[in-house]
């Protein structure tokens, strides 16, 4: 039985078929149904499902910004633990914080700015550090490294083994 947190067989295939390439056509939702076997409509329905589920967090492109001139910053801040998700609140309302991570240390929030420029990426991180009320340590990158992880959704080794 599947519950809103497993997706099932046709889901982990389209993860997996989906993970790191998207067909560049004028239909790419419809070909890659094509491939699965189901229409058009019902691969976008299944995206949306599995993105309201929390199943995906996010579906999109990734972008080398800095090529277009953008600026990536890796911050962190550390929040009192009965004040953090009023913290979370107030960084995530910002639409320049791509994602937000809880972790197990003194800086226990940790998220990324992304912007045109880097004069607006340092802006927000001044505007979030007022609006916190707490300090931000800016991490910019400095080199980049290429490292594919891919992680299977299990569509593969259960069609191998039977049901997983």
């Amino acid at each position: 039985m599947t519950t809103p947190e497993q997706p099932d067989r046709i889901d982990r295939l389209l993860i997996d078929r989906l993970h790191g390439a998207l067909p560049l056509t004028e239909r790419p939702f419809a070909d890659v149904g094509a491939e699965l076997g189901l229409s058009e409509d019902a691969v976008i329905e299944r995206l949306r499902q599995l993105l309201a589920r929390g199943t995906l967090t996010r579906f999109g492109p990734l972008f080398q910004i800095e090529r277009a001139g953008g600026l990536f910053v890796l911050a962190a801040l550390e929040v009192p633990q009965a004040d953090f998700e009023r913290v979370a609140a107030i960084v995530n309302a910002f639409p320049e914080v791509a994602h937000n991570y809880r972790r197990e240390h003194r800086l226990n929030m940790w998220f990324v700015v992304a912007s045109e420029t880097r004069e607006a990426a340092f802006a927000a991180l001044a505007r979030i550090e007022a609006a916190a009320g707490l300090k931000v340590h800016a991490f910019p990158k400095e080199r980049e490294y290429f490292v594919e992880l891919r992680l299977p959704a299990g569509a593969a080794r259960e069609d191998r083994h039977g049901a997983v």
